[in-house]
């Protein structure tokens, strides 16, 4: 009897998706470079040549640059797809762990406008709603749990920093969302406080909701084709492996 009720709580957890992006700079007209999602063991790393020219202090920062058409991490020559490939993906992998709670840092703002921007561009926003319960910003969440212990920063990497006691390798959105799923595990917020911080793509430019929806458990729709669209990606980012043949020439 308690194996059956530990099951069916396990069952109502709501899974967890952190991502972060990395862009060509800070204002809401900069484009994506880099998306990297984590969920448990699960993760999703992509990187996408961007159109217009990477602004010099994002580029110090994150070391991204682009050369001949091609990008470069830190002078490593790093495979790259479409937008399109890379926010088919993104969604591919939310579907396959069934309408997850995206989780960022400072997202509300900044991450999530320009993933609308971009979702709306290529309409891809209705398959990316159906296939999340929700967002939340762990930004104000940590303001509000933290707001006792007079931290100079709520900055992600000095929250790892005082709450973890190490440092990693901020600015990689990959690192960055493995760095906050550990931060995340935590901070441990209450349900009700995931409640009034959650947000949808529709409303992250209002007041956070006050009541929360349960999560629906169904099968969210187009999961098949976004998948195949999603093998399809990574064959190509397979193909342009094997073609891989050089290394930047100076810096």
């Amino acid at each position: 009897m308690q194996n059956s009720e530990s099951g069916r709580a396990e069952e109502c957890e709501e899974t967890l998706v952190f991502f972060d992006l990395e862009t060509t700079g800070l204002g809401q007209s900069c484009e994506i470079v880099q998306l990297a999602a984590v969920s448990g063991g699960h993760s999703l790393n992509l990187y996408i040549i961007p159109r217009s020219r990477m602004q010099r202090g994002a580029a110090k920062v994150t070391g991204f640059k682009v050369r001949k058409h091609r990008l470069y991490l830190h002078r490593q020559l790093v495979l790259t797809n479409s937008l399109r490939e890379v926010l088919v993906a993104f969604i591919a992998f939310l579907q396959m762990l069934r309408r997850p709670l995206v989780i960022g840092h400072n997202i509300r703002r900044f991450d999530c406008r320009l993933l609308a921007r971009a979702l709306d561009e290529l309409d891809l926003r209705a398959e990316f709603d159906s296939s999340i319960s929700g967002c939340v910003d762990t930004l104000p969440l940590a303001r509000e749990m933290l707001k006792d212990r007079s931290l100079q920063s709520f900055r992600q990497e000095n929250l790892v920093r005082e709450l973890l006691g190490v440092d990693y390798k901020a600015h990689d959105a990959l690192e960055d969302v493995r760095a906050l799923q550990a931060l995340y595990s935590v901070l441990k917020p209450t349900s009700e406080l995931i409640c009034k911080h959650r947000f949808t793509l529709d409303t992250m430019q209002n007041k956070p909701v006050k009541a929360c929806k349960s999560k629906v458990a169904s099968k969210p729709p187009q999961q098949r084709p976004l998948w195949e669209h999603f093998r399809q990606a990574v064959k190509l980012t397979e193909s342009k492996a094997e073609g891989h043949d050089g290394e930047p020439n100076g810096s």
